[in-house]
């Protein structure tokens, strides 16, 4: 078994209220669970208004569907929300 682990780490600048992030973070987290069917959470900067870091787990055994899915889901939140990646970086873990 494989285990894609992927973060991303959002900087959402029009974001006035831990209310407005929510709502961004809420919509991401539902176009990438109703394509992927990924586990998705958000997992620091809690506190934070303009900052969000999402986890993400996909599971295969197939290494390369991994990175193809990994790709897609940036290209999905690059397209849903553009400018909004700050960083992102990923491990395949094999177990």
């Amino acid at each position: 078994m494989k285990v894609l682990i992927l973060k991303v780490i959002l900087y959402i600048p029009y974001s006035k209220s831990l209310k407005d992030k929510r709502s961004v973070i809420k919509a991401l987290k539902d176009k990438i669970w109703k394509r992927f069917r990924a586990s998705i959470s958000e997992i620091d900067s809690l506190d934070s208004h303009k900052e969000a870091v999402l986890g993400i787990v996909y599971t295969s055994n197939n290494s390369t569907l991994l990175e193809k899915i990994m790709n897609q889901i940036i290209d999905l939140i690059d397209d849903s929300y553009p400018g909004l990646i700050h960083d992102y970086n990923h491990i395949i873990e094999h177990y």
